[in-house]
């Protein structure tokens, strides 16, 4: 497997990360923003917001965004906590593995800073992402964000 890398966006691969979001499904875009939308609320947040592009190699695959400082919205004993905002892997990258070793990535980049859980927030109207992130290891929180289930995994 070719290395997956995080890379900030630029105006050099700014389009071709902003057209990953046309190689998902339509079931799919109704549960992550567009990466231009990250990319925008990303801009409005600079002092929260950390996106990158999911490089194989050199080829652009997938958009990941945390938010860096979540601590308010997250129980004092799961602090410090990173909260992975927005996630997508291609279409064409999808089913390969390449989303369970991005979630290795976080969860390392996690551990590296010395945080105790990495949370997210995810549509339940079909069984993903929802299962993809139960059977990595995430756990139901029992809370909701807006219309999303929220899940944690502790990474210590």
């Amino acid at each position: 497997m070719e290395t997956l890398t995080f890379r900030e966006v630029t105006n050099q691969n700014f389009k071709p990360i902003i057209q990953l979001s046309d190689t998902l499904s339509d079931a799919q875009k109704k549960c992550v923003a567009s990466n231009v939308k990250s990319l925008a609320q990303a801009y409005l947040n600079l002092e929260d917001a950390w996106p990158r592009a999911v490089y194989l190699g050199e080829e652009p695959i997938g958009f990941i965004m945390l938010h860096l400082h979540p601590d308010d919205d997250i129980p004092e004993t799961d602090r410090p906590a990173l909260y992975l905002w927005r996630f997508m892997i291609a279409g064409p990258h999808q089913g390969k593995g390449y989303g369970k070793a991005v979630l290795d990535m976080l969860v390392e980049k996690c551990r590296a800073e010395g945080k105790k859980t990495l949370y997210l927030s995810c549509d339940t109207d079909g069984p993903m992402p929802y299962r993809f992130y139960v059977k990595y290891g995430f756990i139901d929180t029992g809370k909701r964000d807006d219309d999303e289930q929220v899940l944690k995994i502790d990474v210590r």
